[in-house]
């Protein structure tokens, strides 16, 4: 859907082309008869404290503390997982595949289609390409080597979900974009033809190819520039085949939501949720893994155990005060207390949920110990792999 073009001032030359384009003319009047925008801005399903009282004076002494900064970060390269455009090629013998290319890149191939989410391949989550949180490891996959698409789904409109260069590059892919709200004036800002450009309100669906594709309800916020005027939506994302159905959670903090997705398009065989750059500082928009485990289990109708649970939003970029490694810790420890099938796979590490990976906990052996621990040791008491090794078994 287009929108006219607002007036712009001479000072919009000097706006940066990744800041994107606010939405106008017919794109804002369908936002403002949206019932999820009210009073100027999109408002979530359940109210947030996106950060408490004096908590960004609290949180700089923590953010730039020496040993919390030096934990930050894996101390040692990420074991990337050296998957091929031979490998994406052989169809998945059960009709669903997950890649996890880092963060909340995610290729699904569902089905005899293939669904890109949140796709960022570039050095940086910023504006600028000198500046902003870098990459902690490579992309496992060139984009070009991603094989067909047919849809490239986004979340919302933070740099670490929707990317310009990456968007520009996936213009000559062919394939369809699905996005909240609003979100499509950055797209054709970019280059993206309209007519391949489908925007949705929670709870709105399309049909892309043999798959329906629902954006559903998710407890976030969006914005680009330096003002933010919540013009364009955030969500998570149900798709749907003839056999699989798969949830992407997007951005979210923790909400009752989860249960309401979970019977109206549930179960489903993967669930893809967010768990990683969470902090005490933002509690409402971002998941712990604990509250992650338990989104899962609403998902599936309150069984933890149904279907597999894929962490994202963790590992690839530097985006809050926990230790690298913490978000993949705690996921397993949740859901080894909640029964749920976790899968931890290295980033470019194909799985089918139908079949799963063997238990690989292959960050412990990169991540940054605190400062006078001892060697990291496995649940069978055995010392883990050293970092050679490690990249030996990648």
């Amino acid at each position: 859907m287009t929108g006219s073009r607002p007036y712009r001032s001479p000072l919009d030359s000097l706006r940066p082309a990744a800041f994107g384009a606010d939405p106008a003319g017919e794109r804002m009047a369908r936002i403002r008869r949206s019932p999820h925008f009210a009073d100027g801005s999109f408002v979530n399903p359940e109210g947030t404290r996106r950060t408490p009282s004096g908590s960004m004076l609290a949180f700089l002494p923590t953010y730039f503390r020496a040993e919390e900064r030096r934990r930050r970060a894996p101390a040692h390269a990420v074991p990337v997982h050296p998957t091929t455009v031979a490998d994406l090629a052989v169809p998945a013998a059960s009709g669903l595949r997950l890649t996890w290319m880092g963060h909340s890149s995610v290729l699904a191939e569902i089905d005899g289609h293939r669904v890109l989410f949140d796709p960022v391949w570039s050095e940086r989550c910023s504006p600028f390409a000198f500046a902003g949180p870098r990459r902690l490891h490579p992309v496992p996959v060139p984009l070009a080597e991603t094989g067909p698409l047919d849809a490239v789904v986004i979340s919302h409109d933070h740099y670490d979900h929707l990317d310009m260069p990456t968007v520009r590059a996936l213009v000559r892919s062919g394939a369809a974009f699905v996005v909240p709200l609003g979100v499509g004036a950055h797209l054709e800002h970019w280059g993206v033809p309209a007519g391949r450009i489908t925007e949705l309100d929670w709870h709105e669906r399309t049909r892309v190819g043999g798959l329906t594709l629902t954006a559903t309800p998710a407890r976030h916020f969006c914005g680009r520039a330096l003002r933010n005027a919540q013009h364009t939506l955030w969500a998570s994302w149900v798709v749907a085949g003839d056999t699989h159905r798969i949830f992407h959670s997007g951005d979210t903090g923790y909400f009752p939501g989860f249960a309401d997705i979970g019977a109206q398009h549930g179960p489903f065989d993967a669930t893809m949720v967010q768990i990683g750059a969470y902090s005490e500082f933002w509690p409402d928009i971002h998941m712990t893994p604990r509250e992650g485990v338990r989104a899962h289990t609403d998902l599936q109708g309150g069984d933890a155990s149904a279907g597999v649970m894929l962490p994202i939003h963790w590992g690839t970029f530097n985006l809050a005060p926990h230790p690298w490694e913490e978000p993949a810790e705690d996921s397993v420890t949740a859901a080894r207390d909640a029964g749920a099938r976790l899968v931890v796979p290295r980033p470019g590490q194909p799985f089918e949920p139908a079949v799963g990976l063997p238990f690989d906990p292959w960050w412990r052996a990169v991540a940054a110990r605190p400062a006078g621990a001892g060697p990291v040791v496995e649940e069978g008491g055995a010392e883990a792999a050293s970092p050679a090794d490690v990249a030996l078994q990648a």
